[in-house]
């Protein structure tokens, strides 16, 4: 994976927005995913630590390796990991196309929010199937923009949606690519494959998801493309400001937004 894959950019920005979107869906994302003591998880795609620390919580008697392709990624993941107290995780900068560990080495994989990045997710799947032993397990979580709806309705805000999309697409990467994950984890040899979506429904009896959600994660990771979207003369500034104006009036006490996260798990066959 190229670092320049990554659309939303390596800013300090961004990386409090990952922080932010980690902290408020810690519940319907990760309350599920617990692995057994001493076992070896290997999480690839690791980005600053926002999910690190929640998977290293959940599981604080497994041994986790969380990789990363960005070593200013890692280094901020390895500083989060230590300011939250965590002792059970082992940092390491890698390509996951190219990592340096042993076939069948993990008992079990994750990934949240990498596959939407690659140009080729299926063979990263692949890869990670060949690092897990038989019997083993992945666990992968992914988003997919296309979910995206909201009242007031908002062609400007769907078309500002639009742009992160194509974008994305252009960067070799499918923002879309929650609703491919059963498909993906078939090909690739897993057994017993579920997928469960998760839907983030957002109103005004909600004030920390409409804070912490529809502010902070999607509507803050869609204006991050606000220059590369007007250069590309994908929008103008006018109605580029009106789509983000429109994302933020969903906020309001009459507003409505929803998102659904797709997470997908599999078996290494034995």
């Amino acid at each position: 994976m190229n670092e320049n894959a990554y659309v939303h950019g390596y800013s300090e920005r961004e990386a409090e927005r990952l922080g932010d979107q980690a902290r408020t869906l810690t519940e319907l994302l990760h309350h599920d995913t617990r692995y057994p003591a001493q076992s070896r998880v290997l999480e690839a795609g690791c980005g600053t630590g926002a999910q690190t620390v929640i998977l290293a919580k959940n599981s604080p008697t497994a041994e986790i390796t969380s990789i990363d392709i960005s070593p200013e990624s890692v280094r901020r993941a390895e500083e989060r990991a230590r300011a939250e107290g965590i002792g059970n995780v082992t940092f390491q900068a890698a390509d996951l196309f190219n990592l340096p560990f042993t076939p069948a080495s993990f008992d079990h994989a994750f990934v949240c929010f990498v596959l939407e990045h690659l140009p080729d997710p299926g063979r990263a799947i692949t890869v990670l199937k060949t690092l897990v032993k038989p019997g083993g397990t992945i666990t992968v979580i992914e988003g997919d923009h296309g979910s995206a709806y909201f009242h007031p309705d908002s062609e400007a805000a769907r078309r500002a949606i639009r742009c992160l999309v194509d974008l994305q697409k252009e960067a070799r990467g499918n923002a879309l690519i929650g609703r491919e994950l059963y498909p993906l984890l078939v090909s690739a040899g897993f057994s017993g494959v579920q997928v469960s979506p998760r839907m983030v429904y957002v109103d005004a009896s909600r004030p920390d998801l409409v804070e912490g959600f529809t502010k902070q994660t999607f509507t803050a990771m869609v204006g991050g493309v606000r220059e590369e979207a007007i250069k590309k003369s994908m929008m103008t500034p006018t109605e580029w400001e009106q789509g983000v104006r429109d994302l933020y009036r969903t906020c309001e006490p009459d507003g409505v937004f929803c998102y659904t996260f797709f997470k997908g798990t599999g078996r290494v066959p034995e």
